[in-house]
């Protein structure tokens, strides 16, 4: 994975790149300021962006926002223990996954994970549903079922993603229509949580031929 660093402290540059490398990843930029993020983003195309929330020139926040709504690549921010206030504006500007300062390398990849793994999700649903407000019904839908498969099937929520994506490719369904069964009990979770209720299976002939479930995904 192709890794861009904005962050303006020199010292955390450094560390987060040896901690990236060590993991495997490859960095193959780093920015000082919120815009230098931005055009490198732009330049570099990466596949995940760590960027810090408080930078010279643009903001992390401001920046993030940029780089996602380009749908360039997913954001983890980083944050001081004092701006958890901002956390909720990093959200709302698109960052996918946050990590909290001083961090260890073993926070790395749990945040890498779910920003990589957000943001496949909007990029499906945007594939998937064309309305603004479609889409986000979906993704309504899609965090409800979630929740749903990770408690009953100790699925983390990436996982819990790939195994609605999976469904629904396997089945011929949209992903929305695969968390409706989910909520529904469209899905039996009496036994194998992998195959589609009776009902369900009853009333869609034209699939016949693909009416299980993916297997469940271990964590």
């Amino acid at each position: 994975m192709r890794v861009l660093i904005a962050e303006d402290e020199a010292l955390i540059r450094l560390d987060l790149r040896e901690m990236l490398e060590e993991e495997g990843f490859d960095v193959v930029g780093e920015a000082a300021d919120g815009e230098q993020a931005v055009e490198l983003a732009g330049q570099l195309t990466p596949d995940l962006v760590i960027c810090d929330v408080k930078m010279p020139k643009m903001d992390g926040i401001a920046a993030a926002a940029q780089i996602t709504e380009a749908r360039i690549a997913p954001v983890v921010m980083l944050t001081a223990f004092s701006q958890r206030d901002l956390v909720e504006r990093a959200r709302d500007a698109g960052a996918m996954a946050y990590l909290v300062k001083p961090f260890q390398k073993r926070d790395l990849l749990p945040a890498i994970e779910m920003a990589a793994s957000r943001f496949a999700e909007i990029r499906a649903l945007e594939a998937e549903v064309t309305g603004l407000r479609d889409r986000l019904e979906a993704r309504k839908l899609i965090e409800r079922a979630k929740g749903i498969l990770m408690t009953r099937h100790a699925l983390s929520e990436p996982e819990a993603f790939r195994w609605i994506q999976r469904a629904a490719m396997d089945n011929r369904k949209s992903m929305r229509v695969v968390a409706e069964l989910v909520l529904t009990g469209g899905v039996d979770d009496g036994g194998d949580p992998n195959e589609l209720a009776a009902d369900e299976r009853d009333t869609d002939k034209t699939a016949a031929t693909a009416t299980t479930m993916p297997e469940q995904m271990t964590p």
